[in-house]
């Protein structure tokens, strides 16, 4: 009997899960707010494992890694577009007034042209309607090509014009040299016609999953390949 007392003293004196996050949350704000960005994400982290369901631990976790993005730190902490949107989608999911905050959230501004962000703010590229909009306000990607990742990237900054940006690889001299084309685009649906000067024009479309398929060109996603080997 007083094993038995002694044991169920222990656990109603030991913390709940909850209230370690809570506390490692705490922990984590201190130190982001000192400017110490890696120590916060590691209790941010642990805030988040501690207890799954706490909603400003996965949105903490969220935004510091957005700064490290920021600073340049993708490939040391894991900040890819597609982590913080995770991180963020749960959060939300958990608790909906998250996505108030982070419209705002200037740590969140890393994410801001993707697919998954539209997506947060309603928009599918599922529906015809929210195609041309879509298209306007992500930044498109080509898969990665080893170590030199995406070589090339598409923006329509408007309803008419679209920027082709490429890493030139084939130039041992200069492997690093980039270019870029202005041109016109149309779309009609999902379809794309994009018209670059002095080329024939190029045909292509966005899928409901929300990726571009440009002949000659190919596949665009709303992420950049990085970190690769």
């Amino acid at each position: 009997m007083h094993r038995l007392l002694l044991l169920l003293a222990l656990v109603l004196a030991a913390p709940s899960s909850a209230q370690s996050a809570r506390s490692l949350n705490t922990e984590g704000f201190r130190l982001y707010q000192a400017g110490k960005y890696p120590e916060a994400l590691e209790k941010f982290q642990a805030a988040a494992q501690a207890d799954p369901k706490l909603a400003l631990a996965h949105y903490n976790v969220a935004a510091t890694l957005g700064v490290l993005r920021k600073q340049g730190q993708v490939c040391q902490y894991e900040a890819y577009r597609e982590t913080i949107l995770e991180r963020l989608n749960t959060s939300v999911r958990l608790d909906p007034r998250r996505l108030t905050r982070a419209k705002e959230d200037a740590d969140l501004d890393p994410i801001r042209d993707t697919v998954g962000w539209q997506r947060l703010l309603g928009r599918s590229p599922e529906r015809l309607a929210d195609v041309p909009e879509i298209l306007r306000r992500v930044t498109w990607f080509s898969p990665g090509e080893g170590v030199y990742g995406s070589t090339r990237k598409l923006t329509f900054p408007d309803g008419r014009r679209v920027v082709l940006w490429r890493r030139v690889i084939e130039d041992s001299a200069n492997p690093t040299r980039t270019e870029e084309v202005s041109g016109t685009y149309t779309l009609k649906g999902r379809t794309l016609t994009l018209s670059f000067p002095g080329k024939k024009p190029l045909s292509g479309k966005m899928t409901p999953r929300g990726v571009l398929e440009i002949d000659e060109l190919g596949r665009f996603l709303d992420s950049p390949s990085e970190c690769e080997a």
